[in-house]
């Protein structure tokens, strides 16, 4: 098993107009792979949130594997 960091994004736009990315959670988990952390981090994020989708806060989602926990 990996350890991996999963962090979800959503682009906004500030008042000046200027679209950035916001950080919108982090869910750290072990997994057999990467797929398998980002579907476990979809679920623990939904769970989080009361969401039946994560893409209702979150439009990009990054994982990285990492050797510990941080």
């Amino acid at each position: 098993m990996s350890y991996y960091i999963v962090k979800f994004f959503k682009t906004v736009m500030n008042d000046t107009g200027h679209e950035f990315e916001a950080g919108q959670g982090t869910v750290e988990t072990n997994a057999a792979n990467e797929a398998e952390a980002t579907a476990s981090a979809k679920h623990e994020f939904c769970d989080a949130g009361h969401l039946s989708d994560w893409s209702l806060h979150a439009d990009r989602i990054e994982v990285l594997e990492t050797d510990l926990p941080s």
